[in-house]
């Protein structure tokens, strides 16, 4: 049984999970659902089509499942969607898909951490495990990959996509496709070197860790083109999840991934 508040406004067909907890002046819209163990602090807001998973908290000020703020939004029917264990912080918005993208709905992943100020707007994909620090905004049909971290006061163009375990320093302008397993910051956004430390911490081994290592010193160090190094890549490691992955990012990529900087960071292996 949900433990609703007296002060608080839910809509008698909202569907609220057992154990849920709504605190006072948080407003629920109808088709809403909320999973077992959510708690939903006072004045935050949920407006319809939103479902939501297990174990999550929204903080105080946060805004979930407003219309997109997207001029084709012509008033149909999308939704958001929220995964287990997602911590939404104060004053967090996420906006609802638009059918005119071809994807209609937002989506959060499990595991998810949305600081205070984010904004996730209409049809972008979070996915699980990622971090996204305080004041970061990523416009329309931004993908973020699994364990990707944002940092504070960054901003991702529409259509920008963010590879998993990626790494990007705060106050950064994300206009091209962020590629997996990196470090990045600076501006114009270039690539800094391997996120060795994020890696370390998820149990990757320092046999992996070199292999990235040298993959992304032949696409950034070696003077080849981007098709040519991709090319060398693939002939010359074994396969793994860690080369397929680099390489189908990057030769999927639709804005162009960020080039390399004049003066890489290192970092040791070992």
């Amino acid at each position: 049984m949900a433990n609703i508040h007296p002060l608080a406004t839910v809509h008698p067909k909202a569907k609220l999970g057992e154990n849920v907890e709504v605190g006072p002046y948080a407003y629920i819209e109808e088709h809403v659902e909320i999973g077992d163990g959510t708690r939903i602090l006072p004045h935050a807001t949920i407006f319809n089509y939103v479902k939501m998973g297990k174990n999550c908290t929204v903080f105080p000020g946060a805004v979930i499942g407003a219309i997109p703020q997207d001029l084709k939004f012509d008033g149909e029917v999308t939704y958001v969607e929220i995964g287990d264990n997602v911590n939404i912080r104060e004053c967090a918005t996420i906006n609802r898909g638009t059918k005119a993208s071809g994807r209609g709905v937002t989506k959060i992943g499990n595991n998810v951490l949305l600081m205070s100020y984010t904004h996730v707007a209409h049809d972008c994909t979070v996915g699980n495990n990622c971090i996204l620090v305080s004041y970061v905004g990523i416009a329309g049909e931004t993908d973020v990959d699994d364990w990707a971290t944002i940092g504070g006061s960054s901003v991702a163009h529409q259509f920008s996509r963010i590879g998993k375990h990626a790494f990007i320093g705060g106050g950064c302008k994300i206009n091209k496709d962020v590629p997996p397993y990196i470090l990045c910051g600076r501006d114009p956004l270039s690539y800094a070197g391997v996120n060795i430390v994020g890696l370390r911490r998820r149990g990757f081994s320092s046999d992996q860790i070199r292999n990235i290592k040298d993959m992304y010193d032949i696409i950034y160090s070696s003077g080849n083109n981007f098709s040519d190094a991709l090319a060398k890549i693939e002939s010359g490691f074994p396969e793994s999840e860690e080369r397929d992955t680099i390489i189908q990012f990057i030769r999927g990529s639709k804005r162009g991934i960020i080039r390399g900087a004049d003066t890489l960071t290192k970092g040791s292996i070992d």
